[in-house]
């Protein structure tokens, strides 16, 4: 083995090129800071309902319709992103959406009425639905393929960090003040200093960008093949660039045009192409599973079923050091067994977890105070250890690898515009379980909500059995469909 490829192999550079690794990791650590405030925006939320609920005066679908107006900017900021990205970059797409989240964070906090409430959290949800989309395919560009699972899974790791940062904050936030309810510092409640708090992770994400470069692969579908050489070269060394390059170009040569989203539809058949179902099928399933309840609304269900909210807030970030962990799991087995089997085990596992979860709601009685209800016996216990082992399978399985498989599965030509219709299906799947939670407690109840999630989890089983094709090790330009 000649030294370029050991250095390929290792990760090392060496006097004739190779791979830069110290580059590679601050590109993903750079990029997967969306991820955090992808995370971070979506999980404030879960301590901050019994605030915007007396701020605001929310009824139960008042409530639903709050938490879930940052999953309607987020299903359009996903379809927007996915386009526009093609249009001015991977980078520039990621810095638009670090301002919006600076935008939302401030507003959202500052709310005195409910529509200026869901105005700040649909542009947040702009800011996610970019982040969801440009982080894990930009890093899928610059990564090399034998590592590119471990590393696009970073950004699931991110993603759970930034909602364990926002219960952590939540709780910290909650317990100085006295409640989320109780005056904090200059004389406003805890639940407004929840969302100011994000401005902090926002900046820093908009000021580290500056210092990555663009996408190579999206130079050189502009045309730019000089620039996207030095990147190339930087990261690989002179050889290898020249080499990718080459094979960038060559990928795109058969139709080359600018990326438009006819190009979804198979020109032979007329029809959308598989690949792209593959990934929406992807997309959705990873929410119809029902995982956001968990993080929309964790504090609101455990203290449903008798906790505290000092008690829910620290079940929150529980659940968040366990998804990490998951996570980190799934980081040193992605690229050794790849992202099938992985998908495969977390269907089996979620069906079982929430299966035990809806048993354990189906024995729930009144409470004794007459507002909501209790598990009796062990039975709470077991609804416990059950959400956390579903939590934990989810982030595992599918909370990592769509994301990974979403960046990597679609051919050059269609990666962008593939995005945008498979994020957009992802969010609109997020905001329709996530609105709809609040009114399904009541009915049909949580047995029968937690039922339908475990059967969603069998039936992507099936799903990914028969639709999805392994992409582990494959390089981007070998990808079709």
């Amino acid at each position: 083995m000649n030294g370029t490829a050991t250095a390929r192999a290792t990760g090392s550079p060496t006097d004739t090129g190779g791979v830069n690794s110290a580059l590679i990791a601050l590109i993903v650590a750079v990029a997967t800071i969306g991820g955090f405030m992808f995370g971070y925006d979506s999980g404030v939320i879960n301590g901050t309902q019994k605030g915007i609920e007396a701020a605001f005066d929310l009824g139960r679908l008042g409530i639903g319709i709050n938490v879930g107006a940052i999953l309607v900017g987020s299903s359009v900021g996903a379809f927007a992103a996915g386009r526009l990205s093609d249009v001015i970059g991977r980078r520039n797409t990621m810095m638009l959406a670090a301002i919006l989240f600076i935008i939302s964070a401030l507003a959202a906090g500052a709310a005195n009425s409910s529509l200026l409430f869901i105005i700040a959290r649909i542009i947040g949800g702009f800011g996610v639905g970019a982040a969801s989309v440009t982080s894990p395919v930009y890093i899928s560009e610059v990564a090399p393929a034998n590592i590119r699972g471990r590393l696009t899974s970073i950004q699931q790791v991110m993603i759970i960090s930034g909602l364990t940062g926002a219960f952590v904050a939540n709780f910290a936030l909650a317990r100085f003040a006295g409640g989320s309810t109780a005056e904090f510092w200059l004389g406003y409640q805890a639940w407004r200093w929840m969302f100011w708090l994000q401005v902090i992770p926002a900046t820093i994400y908009f000021v580290a960008l500056f210092f990555i470069p663009e996408s190579p692969r999206y130079l050189v579908v502009k045309g730019h093949d000089a620039r996207a050489e030095v990147v190339l070269t930087r990261l690989f060394g002179a050889a290898e660039a020249r080499r990718k390059v080459a094979e960038i170009r060559s990928s795109l040569a058969v139709d080359h045009h600018k990326p438009r989203l006819s190009d979804l539809v198979d020109k032979t058949t007329g029809k959308i192409r598989p690949i792209l179902w593959a990934g929406i099928g992807l997309a959705v399933f990873q929410q119809l599973v029902g995982i956001n309840v968990v993080f929309y609304y964790g504090a609101t269900l455990w203290e449903a079923v008798g906790f505290t909210e000092d008690n829910a807030l620290q079940i929150n970030i529980l659940s968040g050091v366990l998804s990490i962990g998951a996570c980190l799991l799934t980081i040193a087995l992605i690229d050794r067994i790849g992202r099938k089997p992985l998908l495969l085990v977390g269907s089996a596992g979620m069906t079982v977890t929430l299966g035990i979860v809806a048993w354990a709601f189906s024995n729930a009685v009144p409470a004794a105070s007459g507002v909501g209800v209790t598990l009796p016996g062990n039975t709470g216990l077991i609804a416990l250890v059950a959400a956390n082992l579903y939590v934990i399978f989810f982030n595992v399985s599918w909370g990592p690898v769509m994301w990974v498989m979403l960046g990597e599965m679609f051919p050059t030509q269609i990666r962008g515009s593939a995005l945008a219709v498979a994020g957009f299906a992802q969010w609109i799947a997020n905001a329709l379980i996530s609105v709809s939670f609040p009114s399904l407690v009541l009915s049909p109840g949580l047995a029968f909500t937690y039922l339908g999630y475990a059967i969603a989890a069998l039936v992507s089983f099936f799903f990914v059995r028969a639709a999805v094709t392994e992409t582990r090790g494959r390089e981007l330009e070998d990808m079709t469909g």
